[in-house]
């Protein structure tokens, strides 16, 4: 009995700090699309980054010294920092046309992607079972998305992007997890998020770039304008939200099982339809929530039974 608990123990830490973690980084959903109608989403992640910046560097001087920043693996951190920002950018582009409960259930997506990408460009072998639940898990997505009746949104690819491009990066970060911390790899992604999305918002002014017909795209090229208090504390709000999820996240794997705390990210799904009734009047269709369980169920089926 005293072999198991200090496991227990660490395991039930885990799935707390995760499920934490989780609720903590729903906040920053609803906090986005509300200011999705204002702002441009450039301004938001850059605002964000820079609240993030110091608290990053105390983590990383805290955890490895800020020598650590000097590392030969730069150019695969800044090229894995551009994937994450392509999945953050898109992910909050969605916001604007699409329910919260709808487009984050479609970003779930990502642990079937995952097993798509390791089996390709990992080689790792992905069993029977495993593939089962990446097709059961599109049956979800088209019962989500509902093509051909006339119901579409387009910006719920911008969702799958994300979710693509999110597994991606995770891919990336097997090659060389063992030679980097959490804490430099996050970083570096904060830093590419801060220095790109300013780039990504200059271009669009030099262009003369200001308006689009759809939401998602008015998002992203909308002029930046000096927000309000209240936004711009909202703002900075999301890069503390940032910095405390990814603490609460790093600590889940480093107490926990993978494959026991992975299953509990899914309760996200429990916060983001609740900020979309309380804040925005949303009301999941049933087609959403019945697809949301689909893809739930494949996802964790597909992290359970990827390896033999």
């Amino acid at each position: 009995m005293n072999q198991t608990s200090p496991a227990l123990s660490r395991n039930l830490t885990g799935v707390i700090s995760l499920c934490a973690g989780v609720f903590v980084f729903s906040m920053q959903d609803a906090i986005l699309k509300g200011l999705s109608g204002e702002h441009a989403v450039t301004l938001a992640i850059v605002l964000r980054s820079i609240v993030g910046l110091p608290l990053l560097l105390a983590m990383v001087w805290y955890e490895n010294g800020l020598g650590a920043l000097r590392t030969r693996n730069w150019k695969l951190l800044v090229a894995r920092g551009l994937i994450l920002l392509t999945s953050y950018t898109t992910y909050y582009l969605a916001f604007p046309a699409l329910p919260m409960a709808e487009a984050v259930a479609l970003f779930f997506t990502s642990p079937i992607f995952v097993t798509i990408l390791a089996a390709l460009f990992l080689r790792e072998k992905v069993t029977l079972k495993a593939w089962a639940a990446v097709i059961a898990g599109f049956v979800g997505v088209l019962i989500i998305l509902r093509p051909g009746t006339g119901l579409f949104e387009p910006a719920a690819l911008l969702s799958l992007l994300s979710a693509a491009a999110y597994a991606l990066s995770m891919v990336l970060a097997r090659r060389y997890s063992a030679d980097e911390s959490t804490t430099v790899m996050a970083f570096y992604v904060n830093a590419v998020y801060m220095v790109a999305a300013a780039g990504v918002a200059l271009a669009f002014h030099l262009l003369g770039i200001t308006h689009a017909a759809h939401p998602s795209l008015e998002f992203l090229v909308r002029p930046w304008a000096l927000p309000d208090l209240t936004d711009l504390a909202l703002m900075g709000l999301c890069g503390v939200i940032a910095a405390l999820g990814m603490i609460l996240l790093t600590h889940a794997y480093r107490l926990a099982r993978a494959n026991l705390v992975t299953v509990f990210e899914y309760t996200g799904m429990l916060w983001v339809p609740l900020w979309g009734f309380l804040f925005f009047a949303e009301v999941p269709k049933w087609t959403t929530v019945l697809g949301t369980v689909i893809i739930i169920a494949a996802g964790i089926f597909a992290v359970r039974t990827a390896r033999p």
